[in-house]
């Protein structure tokens, strides 16, 4: 029986090595040397306890912009993606709707491209002066519309959180597709005898058989919000100013002045943000589980 238990383990202890060598340990270092003065500039580190941590919560500090917009771009683009991209699925499993397989696949398209392709993409069309789409706007005669809309610090975020809605909702859809379609069709018929109506009939059958496809796919897209890198980098570099610099791009400049000991300092707050985010989500989902 004690053979029978132990032998799984055979199997996962190579993956559980690699996991510890490669993720665990690494991860347990950046946090031991957020505490620390760890350069590129000299090779002696010292122990400076919390003192990063007080640099990064500060009143006046940056970090806290970056922070700020960190979960202000997950808030956004998360509920951005979740409605567009539901709306898109129930638009996209009606019977009237005409050539369904292939106008899901245009929309999915995007997610199949690399986030720096689509930022480097967005940042040519969306260029003031030579951009395609400012020339679009003035062609067809509005030319009020036409916006610097990577540097005007009004508009400037809007536009990333835009695009990175338009790249990651056709995800959404087809993770919500796969889920309304593994709904019984009785259902449905049963409230069209009863005369409800479309609205009706999502706020009583559709969006709660949805549930656990919408978790699922919230969880997704708020580790991804909060661990955005590449579509902000590729269109803004974190600019005009600070204005779109997110806690990534903060890591990314600390290491590349060499300030080691703060870049791994914002790596590891972030951890502890997602971290305490998902047991959060975990719990809300169990307590759900124990009411049902």
């Amino acid at each position: 029986m004690d053979r029978k238990k132990l032998y799984p383990w055979y199997f996962a202890s190579g993956a559980a090595a690699l996991y510890f060598l490669l993720c665990f340990l690494p991860g347990v270092l950046g946090i031991g040397y957020s505490f620390t003065d760890w350069n590129n500039f000299t090779d002696e580190i010292r122990f400076v306890g919390l003192a990063n941590y007080k640099r990064i919560f500060e009143g006046n500090s940056e970090y806290l912009l970056y922070i700020g917009n960190t979960i202000l771009f997950t808030v956004v683009t998360t509920i951005a993606k979740t409605v567009v991209g539901l709306a898109l699925a129930l638009l996209l499993t009606r019977k009237f709707i005409k050539c369904k397989n292939f106008q899901r696949m245009i929309i999915f398209s995007p997610q199949v491209m690399s986030y720096l392709v689509v930022g480097l993409v967005f940042k040519s069309m969306l260029h003031p002066t030579t951009g395609f789409l400012n020339h679009f706007l003035r062609g067809i005669g509005l030319d009020a519309l036409a916006q610097n809309w990577l540097t005007d610090l009004d508009i400037v975020f809007p536009t990333v959180m835009t695009v990175d809605t338009w790249k990651g909702m056709g995800y959404i859809m087809v993770v919500v597709i796969a889920g309304l379609l593994s709904i019984a069709p009785e259902y449905y018929e049963a409230a069209h005898m009863d005369g409800a109506s479309f609205f009706q009939e999502l706020c009583y059958i559709t969006i709660p058989l949805l549930k656990p496809v919408l978790v699922n796919a919230t969880v997704l897209n708020v580790t991804y919000g909060l661990r955005v890198f590449d579509m902000v980098y590729s269109l803004t570099n974190g600019g005009p100013g600070n204005a779109t610099g997110v806690i990534n791009t903060a890591v990314y400049k600390e290491f590349s002045k060499g300030d080691l000991a703060m870049g791994t300092t914002l790596s590891s707050v972030l951890f502890f943000i997602v971290l305490a985010l998902l047991y959060f989500i975990i719990k809300s989902m169990e307590s759900s589980e124990v009411e049902n």
